[in-house]
């Protein structure tokens, strides 16, 4: 393409960090930013970039623009010489009123932001559509694995029955470390943060926040509907231990921390973040390291799986890159993609009113009677068992249990009472199974 047809389109980057450097050396590198304009027809211009640091190194390369730093981010937004904002600052404030400063001012935004989006995504979408613009957030989820555009896009018309996606690197590391070498989760977490792939504080990967915030995303894009953070079911992989892993692998499983959005009803949806025993059969089971990977059953389509790198500064920077691009294209064009449709009547139901199977550890006195009792417990409860093993322990025996399905309201009260009982010495792993029936998508 001619250089004098390629347009260009002044961006402000608001954050520096390892996504955000990762974009500037894309957008800057002269190797790639002549093959980037020649293909889109777009030629992409950095006016400014915001940090909170002027000292701080970003690059070593040495055709970063490190002169266009700035520590007044608001300042940038209103710049007249902007045409579009890119923010990857995280967390909510002050992101969410420099987004609203430019989405009023007709500037389209490109965001990574999962924790805002899971918020004000809705509200902040209405606000890009009524000022005529663009709010595009493909690196929100599963990094550089275009599951945004892929639901709001490609299957827009098709009708969804579940979204089930490993979408934290960070807890699948972690997972397939222990899998793989039997190692306890506290040696691994360490490991991952000395290797620089978990945070120095943890909590929101291990914890289940992080991929709660993305499945309710998801979950608002899949079914049409506005779901409220705090109707996500959330449990993290903290309490996952090494003999668990190894007694689900003997059961033909592997442990996975699953984000779920699933048709549960006419109306009702399930939208919840878990550890999980996956058949080994099942292509989540064999997604390994910190890839990510995001399973979708439709109606029609069946189901499709997408897979690739879902954390990481180029990784991210990729999927950035291409809502920037799209969102050039339409700003040249005088036009501006539809807003995702949000106004289905959902409702998000709680936990306790789904049905699962179970994996349940036991410790007991080993003597005799007690498997009886155990059983007795189980029953009074409308606990099925499927199957049972039973491992000694000296003068303790641990008993694995695998159920049929229940809700998980009888599973709590089972608990409840296993914990009280006097031959029970304590209650270990407790994990939901994904029968074979769920993962054919039957």
């Amino acid at each position: 393409m001619p250089k004098e047809s390629v347009t260009p389109v002044r961006v402000a980057i608001l954050g520096c960090g390892n996504v955000g450097a990762a974009l500037v050396e894309l957008l800057s590198d002269p190797a790639r930013s002549g093959e980037t304009a020649d293909r889109s027809g777009i030629r992409i211009e950095i006016v400014g970039i915001a940090v909170n640091d002027l000292k701080r190194d970003r690059s070593s390369a040495p055709w970063f623009p490190s002169g266009l730093m700035t520590e007044n981010a608001q300042k940038l937004v209103s710049d007249d010489s902007v045409d579009m904002v890119v923010e990857l600052i995280g967390g909510v404030e002050p992101a969410k009123e420099l987004i609203e400063s430019a989405l009023k001012l007709g500037k389209p935004v490109v965001s990574a932001n999962k924790e805002l989006l899971a918020q004000h995504g809705v509200e902040l979408s209405a606000l890009a559509e009524a000022n005529g613009v663009d709010l595009n957030f493909e690196a929100a989820v599963a990094g550089a694995i275009p599951v945004i555009r892929t639901l709001r896009e490609s299957l827009a018309g098709e009708s969804i029955t579940r979204v089930m996606g490993i979408v934290n690197g960070t807890t699948n590391f972690i997972l397939s470390k222990m899998s793989d070498e039997g190692s306890e989760y506290a040696d691994v977490l360490a490991e991952a943060m000395a290797r620089g792939l978990a945070e120095r504080d943890p909590t929101a990967d291990v914890e289940g926040f992080d991929a709660a915030a993305k499945a309710a995303i998801l979950a608002g894009l899949a079914f049409g509907c506005e779901i409220p953070l705090e109707r996500v079911s959330r449990e993290g992989i903290s309490k996952v231990r090494s003999v668990d892993i190894a007694f689900a692998r003997q059961f033909g499983y592997a442990i996975k921390l699953l984000a779920i959005a699933e048709k549960v009803g006419p109306k009702e949806i399930s939208v919840r973040v878990h550890p999980a025993m996956v058949p080994l059969d099942h292509p989540l089971a064999q997604v390994g390291g910190s890839y990510n990977a995001v399973f979708i059953e439709g109606a029609a389509a069946g189901p499709l799986m997408l897979y690739g790198q879902g954390a990481g500064g180029m990784p991210t920077a990729s999927a950035v890159l291409g809502d920037v691009i799209e969102a050039a294209r339409n700003l040249v064009n005088k036009t501006a993609a539809p807003a995702a449709v949000r106004s289905l009547d959902r409702e998000a139901v709680r936990i306790d009113d789904l049905r699962s199977a179970f994996y349940i550890s036991l410790d007991v006195l080993d003597q005799p009677g007690v498997l009886a009792k155990v059983a007795k417990i189980y029953g009074d409860h409308n606990i099925s068992i499927r199957s049972m093993e039973q491992v000694g322990l000296d003068d303790e025996a641990r008993l694995i249990f695998l159920t049929h399905e229940a809700t998980e309201r009888d599973m709590a009260a089972t608990i409840q009472e296993l914990e009280r009982s006097d031959v029970v010495d304590s209650v270990g792993g407790i994990l939901r199974v994904v029968t074979s029936e769920e993962s054919n998508g039957s």
